[in-house]
């Protein structure tokens, strides 16, 4: 009894030795034995990082309204538009200027600047060639901001092709 608890006593002391007091590279580490000694050298990932393109989308004609609704992580900003056409998709509110996904902020002065941007239809369809009704085509879009996001906002600008509209939180 006394020889098998000596041996689980010496077992235990190289396998914490291995662990921590050669090192990482250490042979008698078991993090290594199967290869999972892989460190990585940087934190840049394996592809590098993906540059963000310019977004294709073209402005909507004009901006109808725009509101601010409550939630309790912050404030949803709720714009609505019209295309020049019938069929538009994909509407969404950028920003301005280029910036990390979920990571909106104002610029130095406060003002958090957004384009109301989406993908007209294809030319030759009938959408297309079709007036815009203003009280059926209308198109909803919005953006949640958190209260970080909005610390330090004194006021948003949405622009259109045609207009802009300025709130103030």
């Amino acid at each position: 009894m006394r020889f098998r608890t000596l041996g689980y006593l010496c077992v235990a002391g190289l396998v914490l030795t291995g662990c921590g007091r050669f090192g990482s590279d250490s042979g008698l580490n078991p993090l290594g034995w199967f290869g999972g000694n892989s460190q990585p050298q940087t934190l840049e990932p394996e592809g590098g990082y993906v540059t963000v393109t310019q977004d294709l989308r073209q402005p909507l004609a004009q901006i109808t309204g725009a509101r601010w609704e409550p939630l309790y992580e912050g404030r949803m900003l709720v714009v609505t538009g019209l295309g020049n056409s019938k069929g538009w998709w994909d509407v969404a509110l950028v920003t301005e200027m280029a910036m990390p996904s979920g990571r909106i902020r104002p610029d130095q002065n406060g003002v958090l600047r957004l384009r109301l941007v989406g993908n007209p239809p294809a030319p030759q369809s009938a959408a297309a060639r079709s007036a815009v009704n203003p009280a059926s085509d209308t198109i909803t879009t919005a953006l949640t901001l958190s209260h970080e996001a909005m610390a330090g906002l004194t006021q948003v600008v949405i622009t259109g092709a045609g207009n802009s509209v300025t709130l103030r939180p």
